[in-house]
């Protein structure tokens, strides 16, 4: 591989880890602003709680990411259906869960090397290029992020606290953060 193809890869994967940090970072603060008992509240019938978001997004990384390169990303041991039934009752169940699942995804894209980049895995079958597994895993993480974010942010109600940008204060920020490379640089680790 050419010093400039290895130089886009790398900075591939880098902007995919700093990307899953942010989703996390984000879905992790939405979280902490919640009760126990608020994280299983589905807001109708029909929709997921938190809890079983994050038991769903956990069973999709373990898969998608142990042994990423060389079996498929539908693990045989994997129970998809089980993942949207509220089973992890206390929030320490839950939230260690949901770090393993982020865990083996963060350690499993940090091994891999810019040559990883050409290669092909596949998922339930389908083949994926590296690159296109990443971002669908990516995809998949915001698009629940996303849920989570906006549940808790109704759940919340009056006592949320803004985690990205408040309104009206982009100004403020952009000038506190313009230049500082404050989306790549990872978050604090949590406890």
């Amino acid at each position: 591989m050419t010093t400039e193809k290895n130089d886009v890869c790398r900075a591939m994967l880098d902007g995919a880890i700093a990307s899953f940090r942010s989703n996390k970072g984000w879905a992790d603060k939405a979280i902490a602003q919640l009760s126990d008992d608020k994280l299983h509240v589905a807001l109708d019938p029909n929709t997921n709680s938190i809890a079983v978001i994050m038991k769903h997004v956990s069973g999709n990384l373990q898969s998608r990411w142990t042994d990423f390169l060389t079996t498929d990303g539908e693990k045989p041991w994997r129970n998809r259906d089980d993942e949207f039934v509220d089973t992890l009752g206390t929030r320490s169940e839950l939230i260690a869960s949901w770090d393993s699942g982020w865990q083996r995804m963060f350690d499993s894209l940090s091994s891999l090397s810019p040559d990883d980049s050409a290669k092909t895995v596949t998922i339930r079958g389908e083949p994926h290029s590296v690159p296109l597994a990443i971002q669908r895993s990516l995809a998949h993480c915001a698009y629940h992020v996303g849920q989570i974010m906006l549940i808790a942010r109704i759940l919340a109600g009056d006592h949320w606290m803004t985690i990205t940008i408040p309104r009206g204060a982009s100004a403020n920020f952009n000038q506190r953060v313009w230049g500082k490379g404050h989306y790549q640089s990872a978050p604090p680790q949590q406890k």
